[in-house]
């Protein structure tokens, strides 16, 4: 593609050397990069793509996109105020702008977003679509798959990504939006037909400066929507997010439990197999069942129905496809034991969405919640406490242990969750070898008790200093249960 098409529609501050060459590929990264490529140089977080302008060369870059004046006779650079924005925009126009040609739904919020695109893809393949997914766990592109190494990918994997789904024939694709990737353009460039928001509690305030600043991240996906915008107008931000932005031609579709709602769920029933209700929507009211126990996956439901009905996709469809649904790897995953146990591993790493499991699991456990459970290093640092003050509130013993330390010492980790537990009461301990922590809590279960392994749910790793290991927490429960 010629140079001249790629930077189409760009902000550009200066133009030096030939915009008509012909580009082969595109990369922000010198080490993958071939003959004839534009280079886009990133100011990131811990590396300057502007100091590897003499690698790209080397490499075979005959063009370069920068933020700062710099020119080399031979070669074409064009200068922007922000190169990471332009990624985005010369990631859509060298693959032909994929995204329009998708029915693309994004979904943002603090939790749920992972169940919510696993539901959205049951039920569209229910309905025999080839489907495209990106997401935490995995990227799905039709029948192939790809696991993830971040929630929502840089824009030019993403826009690639996009591209091979329409050459596989994919029609859906639903997408987690992670508020980091709004805020750094990850997905600007992509066309959205429906914009989903799940709920706001404390995360990522490490790279958000407050709350609000957070939510505004979020928001600013419903911008970017041209169908329908679906908010749960139960949540004090999904509530805000409305207010901001129902002035907007793109109808909004609420869903919720406790308000009034443009699609509500009434006569509620939760059991440790599932949950039921009638949906009543502006089209229909309909029974419906979901095999995932807990009150949110009830409003991850409704959200789901309400992204279905703004797409057209049939009331059966959607009912057949949740009551069939296969869950996700990792989300309220139960393994049962011979001493009549359950344990339950899941990626639970907020306040909520700890709250929300221990919740679950007490309206139905029989005995006793053992809670294992830690807090990510190099993160935000003002969750622990309040993490540690709900699990000892709603657990019967907590076991606090390591998650991901990163860089940061375990201990301190765990002095930092302490802060917020009733030091008088008893019913905690640490252990902070996370696999001697999930034996401990094994060890103590009684018939009827519930251990809960929270915080890395699907993961299979555990990033210790700048080192990943391998670590799953099921394959750990499995190993020691069979030991016994």
């Amino acid at each position: 593609m010629k140079l001249k098409d790629i930077i189409y529609g760009l902000d550009i501050i200066n133009v030096r050397g030939d915009l008509n060459l012909d580009i082969k590929n595109i990369d922000y990264d010198s080490r993958r990069l071939q003959e004839d490529s534009l280079f886009i140089c990133i100011k990131g977080f811990n590396v300057d793509g502007h100091k590897y302008i003499k690698n790209a060369i080397d490499k075979g870059s005959i063009a370069f996109i920068v933020e700062e004046d710099i020119y080399i006779d031979g070669y074409t650079f064009i200068q922007v105020n922000d190169s990471r924005g332009a990624m985005a925009k010369v990631s859509s126009n060298f693959y032909n702008n994929p995204s329009k040609k998708l029915n693309l739904v994004g979904v943002t919020g603090t939790n749920g977003k992972t169940t919510i695109t696993h539901l959205m893809k049951d039920i569209l393949t229910q309905n025999k679509n080839n489907i495209g997914l990106i997401g935490t766990i995995k990227n799905i592109i039709g029948s192939r798959e790809i696991i993830s190494s971040k929630t929502t990918p840089e824009s030019l994997e993403l826009q690639g990504y996009f591209k091979d789904m329409i050459d596989a024939g994919v029609k859906y694709c639903v997408m987690e939006v992670s508020s980091h990737s709004l805020e750094l353009k990850r997905v600007d460039c992509c066309e959205f037909k429906v914009g989903i928001f799940t709920n706001l509690t404390e995360d990522h305030l490490d790279f958000h400066k407050d709350l609000e600043d957070y939510r505004l991240a979020k928001q600013k996906l419903f911008y970017k929507t041209t169908k329908a915008n679906i908010i749960n107008i139960d949540d004090e931000g999904g509530k805000k997010i409305y207010d901001s932005v129902k002035q907007l031609e793109i109808p909004i579709i609420t869903y919720g439990i406790d308000k009034n709602a443009d699609i509500k769920a009434k006569d509620i029933k939760l059991s440790p197999e599932g949950v039921e209700y009638i949906v009543v929507t502006p089209e229909y009211e309909a029974q419906i069942k979901v095999p995932i126990p807990g009150k949110f996956t009830v409003y991850n439901s409704l959200a789901v129905i309400g992204a279905c009905l703004s797409l057209g996709i049939p009331k059966e469809i959607v009912i057949e496809g949740l009551k069939n649904t296969s869950g996700v790897p990792g989300r309220f995953e139960t393994i049962n034991s011979n001493r009549n146990f359950s344990v339950i591993v899941d990626y639970a790493h907020t306040p909520d969405a700890l709250e929300n499991i221990l919740k679950t699991a007490k309206g139905f456990v029989k005995g006793n919640i053992i809670t294992v459970f830690g807090c990510g290093g190099d993160r935000d640092k003002a969750k622990r406490p309040i993490m540690g003050r709900i699990s000892q509130m709603l657990s019967d013993i907590s076991i606090i242990t390591s998650d991901n330390p990163r860089t940061e010492d375990p201990q301190k980790i765990v002095d930092d969750i302490i802060e917020g537990i009733d030091k008088q009461n008893q019913n905690y301990r640490v252990i902070l070898d996370r696999k001697q922590a999930i034996k401990e809590a094994i060890n103590i279960a009684k018939e009827g008790d519930v251990v809960i392994i929270a915080g890395k749910g699907h993961e299979d790793y555990q990033i210790i200093g700048n080192e990943k290991i391998h670590f799953d927490d099921k394959e750990v429960v499995i190993e020691f249960l069979k030991e016994e």
